[in-house]
């Protein structure tokens, strides 16, 4: 069956030319209109008619888009949408972006195609502009874990270059000079400002980050033993370890354990978002608390509050700072 991708491929436009032109949207010509429509049909790509047909009102549920249903980053996130919803008797349309700028699209499509007129919409993968795009289409749509300045006063977002600044602060402060980094290699911001923070708390203590201390891999278990096992793998010196998120924290741990490799006595790791998993790692992990239910439920009110014309004055915005939770995983160099 056809994509959307391959529709804007075949028709010479963007993803969101395309996304305009299925949801009879403004700011297309009207020979670009048909051109789409005419490849649409030749490619035998169909929108969602019966979703379409079923509901001709505005909906009162609230769409959710976010990246992964198993993810425990995501399940907090939405569990906090769930805790204000479940108080105003209102029903949780959930839909997965996955990692790439079309499965988002259609993530936003679909919620879209049922008339959701509240939105929370965790995207990392599309354009500013396509953002944009839906959030003037929709009065509700809400940014979570993003900033866009276009829509700022609709955007819920974490300074994550302050997260990274301050896990480095802490291991800086525990004497570590040979620091390792294990990051997400997923083409997104997040993992960039944190490591620009990261960087920018050495800088400001007189030391840098060779490039030969960084690894990237995928933002999970698997990933973070990968990373752990590179660094090992090319003899790369280091006494504590920086990692992308909890996940890969645990997946570091793992490895550093199958080496012999004890922590934090031999090594010391930080990891960031402070999920359920970081209580139950062996030792306790020492994270940057991320209050993501905090923020989906500010997300989920305000995109209901949008939805009903009552939106935020311009320049308003809601930003979130990472603080440090202090477990067992850190100690001083000896």
């Amino acid at each position: 069956m056809a994509t959307i991708k391959d529709i804007a491929s075949a028709a010479g436009v963007s993803l969101a030319t395309v996304s305009r032109v299925i949801n009879n949207g403004p700011k297309v010509g009207d020979a670009t209109r048909e051109r789409v429509k005419k490849i649409m049909d030749e490619m035998g790509y169909r929108p969602n008619a019966n979703a379409r047909a079923l509901v001709t009102q505005r909906n009162p549920a609230i769409g959710v888009v976010i990246a992964e249903l198993h993810d425990p980053f995501f399940a907090s996130l939405a569990h906090g949408i769930e805790t204000l919803c479940r108080t105003r008797n209102i029903q949780i349309l959930m839909s997965a972006g996955s990692t790439s700028p079309e499965t988002e699209m259609r993530a936003i499509e679909t919620l879209m195609e049922h008339r959701c007129e509240a939105m929370v919409v965790h995207s990392k993968f599309l354009d500013d502009d396509t953002l944009v795009h839906f959030a003037n289409q929709v009065p509700g749509f809400v940014l979570i874990n993003r900033y866009i300045e276009a829509i700022g006063n609709r955007c819920v977002w974490l300074d994550n270059q302050a997260g990274g600044k301050l896990m480095a602060e802490h291991i800086l402060h525990h004497g570590h000079e040979d620091i390792a980094v294990i990051s997400s290699r997923y083409q997104i911001l997040d993992p960039v400002q944190r490591l620009d923070g990261i960087k920018l708390a050495l800088s400001e203590a007189g030391k840098s980050l060779p490039d030969s201390h960084i690894e990237f891999a995928t933002p999970d278990q698997e990933g973070g033993e990968a990373a752990v096992q590179n660094l090992l793998s090319r003899g790369v010196k280091f006494s504590a370890i920086l990692a992308y998120n909890d996940a890969m924290a645990a997946g570091a741990l793992s490895m550093l354990l199958d080496h012999n490799i004890a922590v934090p006595d031999k090594v010391s790791l930080i990891g960031y978002d402070d999920v359920l998993l970081a209580k139950y790692c062996r030792p306790k992990l020492t994270t940057l608390r991320y209050p993501i239910e905090m923020m989906a439920t500010h997300a989920a009110k305000l995109a209901l509050d949008c939805a009903k014309g009552e939106f935020p004055e311009p320049g308003t915005t809601f930003k979130y700072t990472p603080t440090i939770v202090k477990r067992d995983s850190v100690s001083r160099v000896k």
